[in-house]
C-alpha cells in the first residue's frame, strides 16, 4: 500500500512544478510576441538629419539589459550602443533626460572646439559616446553634392603621428586632443570604482572612439556606427581593442578615406534594415576588413545609381549614413533574434 501510494503521490507532487514551468514557458512566448520590430522611416528632409527628439530611446531596455562585461559581439549591446550614438547629436538637456530613463545615473557633457562627448554611467559601466558631424540642419536647403563634398573634407587624407603605432587622420587626431584633457581623468575616476567603460559614435563619432579606444588601452569594448577609416597599417597592426565596426547598407562613408594608406580596424558587422532580417551570422575578420562583394567601391556607391528614397533626392549612400537607421536596424535584428529563438524552443 505504502509502495502504491508514493506512486500516486509523486506525480502530483511534481503538478505545481509542471505548472511553474508552463507559466514561465508561456510568459517567454507572451514576452516575444510583445515585442514588435520598428517600422523603417522614409528617409526625407525632414528627417535626413539629426537630432531625432520625437523618437522613443532605449524602448524596452529592462527586457534587455546592457551586457557589461563582453568581450565577443553582443546584438544587445550594439542596439544600446546605437542608440546612445544616435541620442547624443541631441542637445544636453534632452541628452541627460533620456540617458536617465535608461538608468544612467551619472551624466556629464564634453565640449572643445567642436568636439562633442558624453559620458553616462550607473554603478557597473559606464558609456562614452562622442557626437558625429552634424552634416546638415534642418530648415537649410537641401544639396546632395555639398553634404559629400563636407563629408569628404571630413575624412581628407592628412596624416599625423600616432602615439603608439604609425600614423591617423590629422583632423580626427586633433578633434580627439581637443577633448582629451578634460575627459580622460573622468574615464580614470569612473575606472578607479571599477566601472567598464565602452565607447561608441556614429561617422566622426566613430572614428573619435577608435582613437579614444586606443589611446585609453583599457576599454571593455568598442562600438562605431558607419565609421570612416583612421589609421594606416601600423595603425591596424598595433590596435588591440575589442572593437566592432557596424556598417549599414552601402554607406559611404565606410569607404573613406582611400584604403591606401588608411585600414579599418576591428571586426566587421554588416546591417541592411531594408533587406529582409538575415540568419543572424555577422560578417567578420580579424583586425581587417571584408570588402563589398562587387569591391570596395559598392561600398561608396550604388551599382546602377539609382536613388532609392520616396522624394528620389537622397542617394542610397548617403541615405544609408543616417544614425536613426542603425538604431532602428539593430533593434529590429534584435528583436527577430529573440523571434526566432522563441519558435526553436
Amino acid at each position: 500500500m505504502s509502495r502504491c501510494r508514493d506512486t500516486h503521490w509523486l506525480p502530483a507532487a511534481m503538478l505545481p512544478l509542471m505548472l511553474i514551468i508552463a507559466f514561465l514557458a508561456s510568459m517567454r512566448t507572451a514576452h516575444a510576441a510583445a515585442l514588435r520590430p520598428k517600422p523603417i522611416p522614409e528617409i526625407t528632409f525632414d528627417n535626413f538629419s539629426p537630432p531625432y527628439t520625437d523618437y522613443d530611446y532605449f524602448q524596452n531596455h529592462d527586457q534587455f539589459p546592457f551586457a557589461y562585461d563582453a568581450t565577443s559581439f553582443s546584438r544587445v549591446n550594439a542596439w544600446w550602443l546605437a542608440e546612445a550614438s544616435t541620442l547624443v547629436y541631441a542637445d544636453e538637456a534632452f541628452v541627460r533626460q533620456r540617458f536617465g530613463q535608461a538608468g544612467f545615473n551619472h551624466v556629464r557633457f564634453f565640449s572643445r572646439a567642436g568636439t562633442q562627448c558624453f559620458i553616462a554611467a550607473e554603478d557597473r559601466f559606464a558609456i562614452v559616446a562622442f557626437r558625429g558631424t552634424e552634416i546638415w540642419k534642418r530648415g537649410a536647403p537641401f544639396d546632395a553634392d555639398r553634404i559629400i563634398a563636407d563629408l569628404k573634407t571630413d575624412v581628407d587624407v592628412r596624416r599625423s603621428p600616432w602615439g603608439r603605432e604609425g600614423s591617423v587622420h590629422s583632423g580626427f587626431k586633433a578633434a580627439l586632443d581637443d577633448v582629451w584633457g578634460d575627459l580622460q581623468p573622468e574615464i580614470a575616476q569612473l575606472q578607479a570604482k571599477g566601472m567598464r567603460i565602452w565607447i561608441t559614435g556614429h561617422s566622426l563619432g566613430g572614428a573619435l572612439a577608435t582613437l579614444a579606444a586606443d589611446r585609453l588601452g583599457s576599454a571593455q569594448g568598442v562600438y562605431t556606427f558607419g565609421s570612416p577609416r583612421v589609421g594606416d597599417e601600423q595603425f591596424r597592426a598595433g590596435f588591440e581593442c575589442h572593437l566592432f565596426r557596424v556598417v549599414n547598407g552601402q554607406d559611404f562613408i565606410a569607404g573613406v578615406p582611400p584604403r591606401s594608406p588608411y585600414r579599418h580596424v576591428g571586426t566587421l558587422i554588416r546591417i541592411d534594415p531594408y533587406a529582409r532580417h538575415r540568419d543572424g551570422r555577422a560578417s567578420t575578420e580579424n583586425k581587417g576588413e571584408i570588402p563589398c562583394p562587387a569591391g570596395d567601391d559598392a561600398c561608396v556607391h550604388d551599382q546602377d545609381g539609382t536613388l532609392l528614397d520616396s522624394s528620389m533626392l537622397i542617394p542610397r549612400s548617403v541615405r544609408d549614413h543616417v544614425p536613426l537607421l542603425y538604431a532602428i536596424g539593430l533593434w529590429n535584428e534584435l528583436v527577430a533574434c529573440q523571434q526566432a529563438k522563441s519558435v526553436v524552443n
